[in-house]
């Protein structure tokens, strides 16, 4: 073999990666000069470049988001499910299964790459394994309530084996959430935890650390099957809650962080479905009186202005000056929630000093769905959300800014 016909294999070896665009330009240039002058190799690069181009279609390859309930939703019309996750868990079994899948999309680079994780303290700066170490880390409450090890190390139950066998957890009602006393800043114990999650998995391949989240996270739902009322308190430090509501917040916490890292990786990342994000804002409006007492508590107001307009003095409407026979009430504002998830609710502007809340809503405001559930993070201003008005503009701006104080680290 001459080393012409040699020079010219070894180009037509190439063929395949320059129809892909994957040759260096060097080699590419010398490849398309010599195509010129060789029909043969031509008439095979015109044959793989159309192939090629089959391969780069504008539509993406992922399944819309909707596709696996379906699936789901079929196979459980054929054969029920032996233990059926209660519909509050639902949400997490969803949120958790779409970061899974967009993590296991996830180069080598990519793992490397580090997201922004805002909150109303500031903001967090993680690549994506230590994203999903915090997210063990507070899973971890969970873990403990349900009688399972916990991930973080040194934590109650942690190297533990597995239960033997169902359990059923505990199911002491909890009636609404409440806040124990604090010792230091209410975030340490999450912070903390995250830190030593973070530290025993430092070193790890990525992949192992998500397959082992992964596990966690079935176990969890399993456990959660076994307990279908969802009244196991879950202590997660700064606040005691139900189960069922525990689950909730940890599914949207593993959307907004999946959120987080798609966006630092340039990857495409669906919303929660309507009815599971329906689930997350009723926990949020059901959480918001205890951050407007807490944005209260930072900023005292006049004496009587709980009561009554920005000035302390009975507004028009009569909120905040009781009825007519005298009894005080306290303010409340209209929530309309637009899009998927539409709904509304009646928030508590005033605390349990103020009576209980009653008469006309001193305002009204209207926000789409996800748009809300971004204020709630941190990820949006409350100053410039987009949100329709009437009413007492005041209150509105107060439950707005009280809003992204439901975030944490």
């Amino acid at each position: 073999m001459t080393t012409t016909d040699e020079r010219h294999e070894a180009l037509r070896s190439l063929l395949g990666a320059w129809a892909l665009g994957a040759v260096p330009s060097a080699e590419a240039a010398e490849l398309e000069l010599h195509l010129t002058g060789c029909p043969q190799c031509a008439e095979e690069a015109g044959r793989l470049r159309e192939a090629a181009g089959w391969l780069s279609v504008e539509e993406p390859l992922d399944q819309p988001g909707a596709l696996r309930q379906q699936v789901l939703d079929w196979c459980l019309t054929r054969r029920p499910a032996d233990l059926p996750v209660p519909t509050w868990g639902v949400p997490y079994t969803a949120e958790t299964a779409k970061l899974d899948a967009l993590l296991r999309d996830l180069g080598p680079e990519e793992w490397q790459e580090v997201a922004e994780l805002p909150w109303h303290g500031g903001t967090e700066y993680l690549r994506p394994a230590e994203v999903l170490c915090h997210l063990a880390a507070v899973d971890g409450f969970l873990a403990v309530a349900l009688g399972l090890p916990d991930p973080v190390p040194g934590g109650p139950g942690a190297g533990s084996g597995p239960p033997a066998g169902r359990r059923v957890p505990p199911q002491e009602a909890v009636a609404a959430p409440r806040v124990p006393p604090q010792a230091g800043p209410p975030w340490a114990r999450i912070t903390e935890r995250t830190a030593r999650l973070t530290a025993e998995q430092a070193g790890q391949p990525p992949q192992r650390i998500r397959a082992r989240w992964r596990r966690h996270c079935h176990e969890l739902v399993r456990s959660a099957a076994l307990a279908p009322q969802g009244n196991t308190p879950v202590d997660f430090g700064f606040a005691t809650v139900p189960l069922r509501d525990a689950f909730v917040d940890r599914a949207f916490e593993c959307y907004v962080h999946g959120e987080d890292i798609a966006r630092a990786v340039a990857y495409p990342y669906d919303p929660p479905a309507p009815q599971h994000l329906r689930q997350m804002i009723d926990l949020a409006v059901r959480m918001l009186p205890l951050a407007l007492a807490g944005q209260r508590a930072a900023r005292p107001e006049p004496a009587g202005a709980a009561l009554g307009g920005a000035d302390g003095r009975p507004d028009a409407t009569g909120a905040g000056s009781g009825t007519g026979a005298g009894r005080r009430t306290g303010r409340r504002i209209r929530l309309v929630i637009d899009g998927p998830a539409a709904g509304e609710w009646l928030i508590p502007l005033d605390g349990p000093d103020a009576g209980p809340p009653g008469g006309e809503p001193v305002a009204a405001m209207v926000l789409d769905g996800l748009e809300f559930c971004q204020l709630a993070a941190a990820h949006r201003d409350p100053d410039r959300v987009p949100v329709g008005e009437h009413g007492d503009r005041a209150a509105i701006r107060e439950v707005l800014r009280a809003t992204p104080l439901l975030s944490r680290p």
